[in-house]
């Protein structure tokens, strides 16, 4: 899979909180690594809920990404949203296997003002899950 097909792929599911979809693109084995969680997140089950999770929290802020870089299994997605005020810029690093399934979603924002408020949003999301 090219780095194109991968990112119009991405594109297509990013905000959609559709769990069914994000599973699609993900390997059995997928790590996430969230910009506030210590350690990496293994697995496609916990994998699926933070990037269902995101686009909730990232739903309605006007979410956009504004630069693009890529290289053999891998991309770079810079993005841009705005909640409560509060600017928020980041970027999503994916890479995938020969087959074309996400084997790592690598997340890194700022300031830390909007990371801490991040961490907040999406924990409340991921415990009401939890329920």
């Amino acid at each position: 899979m090219t780095p194109a097909d991968m990112s119009k792929k991405w594109h297509a599911v990013a905000l959609s909180s559709d769990e069914n979809a994000i599973s699609a693109l993900l390997h059995e084995d997928a790590v996430f690594e969230s910009p506030v969680v210590h350690t990496p997140q293994r697995g496609k089950p916990i994998t699926v809920k933070y990037l269902a999770s995101a686009g909730k929290v990232f739903s309605n802020t006007g979410f956009h990404y504004v630069g693009e870089w890529e290289g053999k299994n891998s991309l770079i997605l810079e993005f841009n949203a705005e909640i409560n005020g509060i600017k928020i810029d980041g970027i999503d690093m994916i890479t995938w296997n020969d087959d074309g399934l996400i084997t790592n979603f690598k997340v890194m924002v700022r300031p830390l003002k909007a990371m801490n408020m991040l961490h907040q949003k999406m924990g409340e999301i991921l415990a009401a899950a939890a329920s």
